[in-house]
């Protein structure tokens, strides 16, 4: 049973599929990089936008995944320009290294997607001992984008089209630490919820799109920076939660106030109680799941649509502008996370 939608301003809802808000769009002559793109809606990302024929760079760290879907994404458009490079968004000098050879390509960069994510995941340290939900959705794809700003710039000048950055985010940065971001306690194991260290993620991704829409504005650069909740997704990103084991008591204190009158209209044995919040649990967080291609949807949209034209520093969702949380829209915090991760990288790349 799928929610029911209703169209916004953009004339698109959540049912509507990547290809849809794409139709009639000639994205010949457009060059995209899109992180994450061997799997889920990165996949369906790169397949639209091929389709439209905009020449794509997978950045993948999973290579032999990614030549598997370049082969069927050419098999279904025989005239796609796809190509793969490797990369590893936990890691600071993979970011380096593929920057570094993208820029040697002498590709042109029209489009940039940060698409590549991580959830829910047990405690662990990255590569550079950063914490590593904030390192791979967030650090990695924050010096990626510092490092491929002058092509884009160049590429926005020499083309006289506006250069487009998607930051793929998620309805969960509402979600995240009750004070936004743990500046101080990036590292912290003991007080470490894998839930909301995935929403502070997703924040970070939102902050950082709204602080580098403001500079690039400030500096006069063509170029937007957007930030788009794609929808809950059936996808592999799910591989970490166990609807038993794994759910926090956040959520299942959110779940059960929804909840609660339901609840008490009934006399339950324990069994039956268990049983019967398993299955509203999973009508709340399965049945609603869309596809890839309604996934893919918001980040197609924001990336080619003419209407998001001039469009910056906003947070779409449903290819629609959406209201992002009172904290994704603080000035002062994305500042102090743009400086906060600026210093981190810094003091990494000392310590390398």
């Amino acid at each position: 049973m799928w929610r029911l939608s209703s169209k916004g301003a953009s004339g698109f809802s959540s049912s509507s599929t990547a290809e849809e808000v794409t139709q009639g769009i000639d994205g010949s002559g457009l060059t995209a990089i899109v992180t994450g793109a061997s799997s889920g809606i990165g996949t369906e990302t790169v397949r639209v936008l091929a389709l439209r024929g905009v020449h794509v760079v997978m950045a993948v760290r999973n290579m032999a995944a990614c030549r598997e879907v370049k082969k069927a994404i050419v098999k279904e458009i025989p005239n796609a320009k796809v190509q793969a490079m490797e990369l590893d968004l936990s890691s600071l000098a993979s970011v380096r290294k593929f920057a570094s050879e993208f820029k040697s390509s002498g590709l042109p960069l029209n489009i940039l997607i940060n698409n590549a994510g991580i959830m829910a995941t047990p405690f662990m340290l990255s590569k550079d001992n950063i914490e590593l939900q904030f390192a791979t959705n967030h650090i990695g794809h924050f010096l990626l984008t510092n490092l491929l700003l002058e092509t884009m710039g160049k590429t926005a000048r020499e083309s006289s089209k506006e250069g487009r950055i998607v930051n793929v985010s998620s309805r969960r940065h509402q979600f995240s630490y009750p004070e936004g971001i743990r500046f101080d306690r990036i590292n912290d194991q003991s007080g470490y919820n894998r839930f909301s260290a995935y929403g502070q993620s997703k924040l970070a991704n939102v902050l950082h799109t709204n602080e580098l829409a403001r500079r690039l504005k400030e500096d006069g650069v063509d170029i937007t920076a957007n930030s788009v909740h794609p929808g809950a997704i059936t996808t592999n990103l799910f591989r970490n939660i166990s609807f038993f084991s794994e759910t926090n008591e956040q959520n299942l204190n959110f779940f059960l106030k929804k909840h609660h009158s339901q609840l008490q209209s009934h006399r339950f044995s324990g069994k039956m109680l268990t049983e019967t919040i398993l299955s509203i649990f999973k009508y709340e967080f399965i049945n609603i799941l869309l596809p890839e291609g309604n996934g893919a949807a918001t980040t197609c949209y924001v990336a080619l649509h003419p209407h998001v034209k001039g469009l910056t520093g906003s947070y779409f969702a449903d290819s629609n502008v959406a209201q992002a949380s009172s904290q994704a829209v603080n000035t002062e915090l994305a500042q102090k996370l743009w400086d906060f991760s600026s210093d981190l990288i810094y003091r990494c790349s000392q310590n390398s």
